[in-house]
Protein backbone atom coordinates (compact mmCIF):
# COMPACT_ATOMS: atom_id res chain seq x y z
CA UNK A 1 0.00 0.00 0.00
CA UNK A 2 1.31 3.27 -1.03
CA UNK A 3 0.44 6.70 1.07
CA UNK A 4 0.39 9.29 -1.00
CA UNK A 5 -0.52 12.87 -1.01
CA UNK A 6 -1.98 14.36 -4.45
CA UNK A 7 -1.30 18.07 -5.27
CA UNK A 8 -3.55 19.42 -8.38
CA UNK A 9 -6.27 21.95 -9.64
CA UNK A 10 -10.32 21.63 -9.42
CA UNK A 11 -11.58 21.48 -13.03
CA UNK A 12 -12.92 18.37 -14.54
CA UNK A 13 -9.80 17.12 -15.80
CA UNK A 14 -8.01 17.02 -12.27
CA UNK A 15 -10.87 15.89 -10.50
CA UNK A 16 -11.04 12.92 -12.96
CA UNK A 17 -7.60 12.14 -12.24
CA UNK A 18 -7.23 12.19 -8.20
CA UNK A 19 -11.06 10.43 -8.10
CA UNK A 20 -9.24 7.46 -10.19
CA UNK A 21 -6.32 6.98 -8.65
CA UNK A 22 -7.81 7.18 -5.71
CA UNK A 23 -10.07 3.85 -6.62
CA UNK A 24 -7.30 1.69 -6.99
CA UNK A 25 -6.81 -0.53 -3.92
CA UNK A 26 -3.36 -0.47 -3.46
CA UNK A 27 -3.00 3.43 -2.87
CA UNK A 28 -4.46 5.22 0.06
CA UNK A 29 -5.05 8.99 -0.71
CA UNK A 30 -3.68 10.85 2.35
CA UNK A 31 -5.08 14.25 1.44
CA UNK A 32 -5.86 16.38 -2.39
CA UNK A 33 -5.18 19.75 -2.18
CA UNK A 34 -7.06 21.20 -5.12
CA UNK A 35 -6.14 24.83 -6.09
CA UNK A 36 -9.11 26.81 -7.39
CA UNK A 37 -8.21 28.46 -11.00
CA UNK A 38 -7.76 31.99 -10.76
CA UNK A 39 -8.29 33.63 -14.17
CA UNK A 40 -9.77 31.05 -16.69
CA UNK A 41 -8.18 31.27 -20.19
CA UNK A 42 -11.46 31.88 -21.77
CA UNK A 43 -11.85 34.83 -19.48
CA UNK A 44 -8.01 36.30 -20.21
CA UNK A 45 -8.86 35.65 -24.49
CA UNK A 46 -11.96 37.91 -24.34
CA UNK A 47 -10.68 40.62 -22.27
CA UNK A 48 -7.62 40.57 -24.41
CA UNK A 49 -9.31 40.18 -28.15
CA UNK A 50 -12.06 38.14 -27.97
CA UNK A 51 -11.30 35.93 -30.91
CA UNK A 52 -13.55 33.33 -32.51
CA UNK A 53 -11.30 31.07 -33.23
CA UNK A 54 -9.11 30.78 -29.78
CA UNK A 55 -13.00 30.66 -28.28
CA UNK A 56 -14.07 28.14 -30.02
CA UNK A 57 -11.06 25.96 -29.27
CA UNK A 58 -11.17 26.46 -25.44
CA UNK A 59 -15.26 26.41 -25.39
CA UNK A 60 -15.33 22.80 -27.32
CA UNK A 61 -12.28 21.94 -24.54
CA UNK A 62 -14.98 21.83 -22.05
CA UNK A 63 -17.36 20.45 -24.09
CA UNK A 64 -15.11 17.09 -24.77
CA UNK A 65 -13.76 16.93 -21.34
CA UNK A 66 -17.77 16.81 -20.00
CA UNK A 67 -18.06 13.84 -22.62
CA UNK A 68 -15.04 12.04 -21.51
CA UNK A 69 -14.91 12.76 -17.56
CA UNK A 70 -18.17 13.52 -16.30
CA UNK A 71 -19.84 10.69 -16.17
CA UNK A 72 -17.37 9.46 -14.24
CA UNK A 73 -16.89 12.23 -12.04
CA UNK A 74 -20.64 12.69 -11.21
CA UNK A 75 -20.63 8.65 -10.36
CA UNK A 76 -17.31 7.60 -8.82
CA UNK A 77 -17.08 7.40 -4.81
CA UNK A 78 -14.15 10.01 -3.81
CA UNK A 79 -11.54 8.06 -2.13
CA UNK A 80 -9.68 11.63 -2.71
CA UNK A 81 -9.91 13.28 0.54
CA UNK A 82 -10.22 16.56 -1.22
CA UNK A 83 -9.09 20.16 0.39
CA UNK A 84 -9.62 23.29 -1.97
CA UNK A 85 -7.54 25.78 -1.38
CA UNK A 86 -6.81 29.03 -3.54
CA UNK A 87 -4.51 29.49 -6.49
CA UNK A 88 -0.91 29.43 -4.98
CA UNK A 89 -1.93 28.36 -1.69
CA UNK A 90 0.03 25.05 -1.62
CA UNK A 91 3.17 27.04 -0.78
CA UNK A 92 2.27 28.43 2.29
CA UNK A 93 4.15 27.24 5.29
CA UNK A 94 0.44 25.60 6.98
CA UNK A 95 -0.13 23.66 4.06
CA UNK A 96 3.82 22.38 3.88
CA UNK A 97 3.73 21.84 7.65
CA UNK A 98 0.42 19.64 7.39
CA UNK A 99 1.64 17.62 4.67
CA UNK A 100 4.82 16.78 6.10
CA UNK A 101 3.16 15.60 9.21
CA UNK A 102 0.69 13.65 6.32
CA UNK A 103 4.27 11.20 6.64
CA UNK A 104 3.19 10.57 2.53
CA UNK A 105 4.92 7.78 0.80
CA UNK A 106 4.92 9.81 -1.92
CA UNK A 107 3.77 13.51 -3.07
CA UNK A 108 2.05 13.90 -6.95
CA UNK A 109 0.95 16.64 -9.25
CA UNK A 110 -0.79 17.34 -11.93
CA UNK A 111 -1.65 21.08 -13.03
CA UNK A 112 -0.81 22.82 -9.60
CA UNK A 113 0.90 25.79 -8.90
CA UNK A 114 4.83 25.71 -9.08
CA UNK A 115 6.37 24.25 -6.07
CA UNK A 116 8.97 25.98 -3.82
CA UNK A 117 11.52 24.51 -2.96
CA UNK A 118 11.00 23.84 1.07
CA UNK A 119 8.32 20.79 0.07
CA UNK A 120 10.60 19.23 -2.83
CA UNK A 121 13.64 18.98 -1.17
CA UNK A 122 11.89 17.49 2.23
CA UNK A 123 10.26 14.34 -0.42
CA UNK A 124 13.39 14.58 -2.61
CA UNK A 125 13.14 11.52 -5.04
CA UNK A 126 9.38 10.53 -3.58
CA UNK A 127 7.91 13.99 -5.24
CA UNK A 128 6.62 12.89 -8.89
CA UNK A 129 4.98 15.02 -11.31
CA UNK A 130 3.62 14.43 -14.86
CA UNK A 131 3.96 16.61 -17.71
CA UNK A 132 1.07 17.15 -20.11
CA UNK A 133 4.00 17.32 -23.16
CA UNK A 134 7.20 14.99 -24.23
CA UNK A 135 10.01 16.29 -22.74
CA UNK A 136 12.57 17.59 -24.05
CA UNK A 137 11.13 17.79 -27.48
CA UNK A 138 8.89 20.47 -26.69
CA UNK A 139 8.71 22.82 -23.27
CA UNK A 140 7.63 25.23 -21.70
CA UNK A 141 4.01 25.84 -22.38
CA UNK A 142 1.16 24.46 -24.49
CA UNK A 143 3.15 21.46 -24.84
CA UNK A 144 0.32 19.21 -26.69
CA UNK A 145 -0.70 22.03 -28.51
CA UNK A 146 2.06 23.11 -30.82
CA UNK A 147 2.64 20.09 -32.07
CA UNK A 148 -0.24 20.37 -33.43
CA UNK A 149 0.09 23.59 -34.62
CA UNK A 150 3.85 22.12 -36.53
CA UNK A 151 1.93 19.35 -37.75
CA UNK A 152 4.08 16.89 -35.38
CA UNK A 153 0.89 14.69 -33.87
CA UNK A 154 3.93 12.58 -32.95
CA UNK A 155 5.03 14.24 -30.04
CA UNK A 156 1.77 14.46 -27.95
CA UNK A 157 1.93 12.74 -25.51
CA UNK A 158 2.60 12.92 -21.09
CA UNK A 159 5.87 12.59 -19.34
CA UNK A 160 6.35 11.17 -15.48
CA UNK A 161 9.37 12.38 -13.92
CA UNK A 162 10.93 13.51 -10.19
CA UNK A 163 10.33 16.99 -9.18
CA UNK A 164 13.16 19.12 -9.18
CA UNK A 165 13.87 22.84 -8.31
CA UNK A 166 13.33 23.42 -12.02
CA UNK A 167 10.20 24.21 -14.38
CA UNK A 168 9.78 20.28 -16.29
CA UNK A 169 13.90 19.61 -15.61
CA UNK A 170 13.47 16.71 -13.29
CA UNK A 171 15.04 13.10 -14.35
CA UNK A 172 11.96 11.27 -16.17
CA UNK A 173 10.35 8.30 -15.09
CA UNK A 174 8.58 7.06 -18.28
CA UNK A 175 6.59 9.06 -21.49
CA UNK A 176 3.43 7.80 -23.13
CA UNK A 177 2.47 8.85 -26.62
CA UNK A 178 -1.09 9.84 -27.18
CA UNK A 179 -3.09 6.87 -29.08
CA UNK A 180 -4.82 8.85 -32.31
CA UNK A 181 -7.71 7.38 -34.27
CA UNK A 182 -9.57 8.18 -37.76
CA UNK A 183 -11.97 11.09 -37.76
CA UNK A 184 -10.00 12.74 -34.38
CA UNK A 185 -9.95 16.39 -33.09
CA UNK A 186 -7.29 17.92 -30.91
CA UNK A 187 -9.81 17.55 -27.77
CA UNK A 188 -10.43 13.96 -28.56
CA UNK A 189 -6.85 13.36 -28.48
CA UNK A 190 -5.86 15.11 -25.49
CA UNK A 191 -8.48 13.69 -23.54
CA UNK A 192 -8.01 10.08 -24.60
CA UNK A 193 -4.51 10.77 -23.36
CA UNK A 194 -5.95 12.17 -20.05
CA UNK A 195 -7.65 9.08 -19.54
CA UNK A 196 -4.27 7.00 -20.15
CA UNK A 197 -2.47 9.13 -17.91
CA UNK A 198 -4.40 8.20 -14.92
CA UNK A 199 -4.24 4.57 -15.34
CA UNK A 200 -0.51 5.05 -16.15
CA UNK A 201 -0.05 7.56 -12.95
CA UNK A 202 -1.87 4.17 -10.91
CA UNK A 203 1.16 1.94 -12.16
CA UNK A 204 3.75 4.42 -11.71
CA UNK A 205 2.72 5.03 -8.04
CA UNK A 206 2.43 0.96 -7.59
CA UNK A 207 5.64 0.40 -8.90
CA UNK A 208 7.35 3.27 -7.46
CA UNK A 209 10.52 0.94 -5.61
CA UNK A 210 11.10 -0.18 -8.87
CA UNK A 211 11.50 2.59 -11.01
CA UNK A 212 14.63 3.65 -12.82
CA UNK A 213 15.91 7.29 -12.99
CA UNK A 214 16.40 8.33 -16.52
CA UNK A 215 18.58 11.51 -16.62
CA UNK A 216 17.08 14.41 -18.92
CA UNK A 217 19.08 15.82 -22.07
CA UNK A 218 20.30 19.01 -19.78
CA UNK A 219 20.93 21.13 -23.09
CA UNK A 220 18.85 23.79 -22.72
CA UNK A 221 18.67 24.21 -26.64
CA UNK A 222 17.42 20.89 -27.33
CA UNK A 223 13.52 21.20 -28.19
CA UNK A 224 11.27 23.56 -29.10
CA UNK A 225 9.93 25.93 -26.45
CA UNK A 226 6.86 28.13 -26.64
CA UNK A 227 4.96 30.45 -24.08
CA UNK A 228 1.18 31.09 -23.33
CA UNK A 229 1.96 34.70 -26.04
CA UNK A 230 2.56 32.07 -28.49
CA UNK A 231 -1.07 31.15 -28.10
CA UNK A 232 -2.51 33.19 -30.73
CA UNK A 233 -4.92 33.14 -32.97
CA UNK A 234 -3.24 32.35 -35.98
CA UNK A 235 -1.47 29.24 -34.30
CA UNK A 236 -5.51 28.13 -33.32
CA UNK A 237 -5.86 28.45 -36.96
CA UNK A 238 -3.32 26.83 -38.22
CA UNK A 239 -3.69 23.48 -36.07
CA UNK A 240 -7.31 23.12 -37.38
CA UNK A 241 -6.19 23.68 -40.88
CA UNK A 242 -4.09 20.85 -40.08
CA UNK A 243 -6.87 18.38 -38.73
CA UNK A 244 -9.11 19.51 -42.09
CA UNK A 245 -5.42 18.93 -44.42
CA UNK A 246 -5.45 15.31 -43.56
CA UNK A 247 -2.35 15.40 -40.69
CA UNK A 248 -4.32 12.76 -38.55
CA UNK A 249 -4.55 10.30 -41.67
CA UNK A 250 -0.65 11.22 -42.70
CA UNK A 251 0.23 10.53 -38.74
CA UNK A 252 -1.65 7.05 -38.97
CA UNK A 253 0.32 6.17 -41.96
CA UNK A 254 3.48 6.45 -40.14
CA UNK A 255 5.89 3.50 -39.12
CA UNK A 256 6.85 3.05 -35.30
CA UNK A 257 10.24 3.98 -36.09
CA UNK A 258 9.58 7.28 -37.61
CA UNK A 259 7.96 8.78 -34.10
CA UNK A 260 9.74 10.62 -31.76
CA UNK A 261 11.43 8.33 -29.63
CA UNK A 262 10.26 7.87 -25.99
CA UNK A 263 11.93 7.24 -22.65
CA UNK A 264 10.50 4.38 -21.19
CA UNK A 265 11.13 3.06 -17.94
CA UNK A 266 11.83 -1.13 -18.17
CA UNK A 267 8.97 -1.74 -15.55
CA UNK A 268 5.76 0.19 -17.50
CA UNK A 269 7.00 -0.78 -21.08
CA UNK A 270 3.84 -2.20 -21.68
CA UNK A 271 2.15 1.16 -20.86
CA UNK A 272 4.02 3.54 -23.66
Amino acid sequence: MKNIVILTSNELRHTFMRKAIALDSEINVLASYCEKKSQGIRNVIKQNNDDAAQLYHIESRARSEADFFGAFVNLTPDNSAPQFIEKGEINSQSFIDEIIELKPDLVIAYGCSIIKPQLINHYKDRFLNVHLGLSPYYRGGGTNFFPLVNRKPEYVGATFMYIDEGIDTGDIIHQIRAEVHAEDGPHQIGNRLISKVALSYIEVIKNFDKLVKIEQPKDKKSGLYYSSKDFTPDAVREMYKNFSNGMVEEYLELDELEKAPLFVNPILANLS
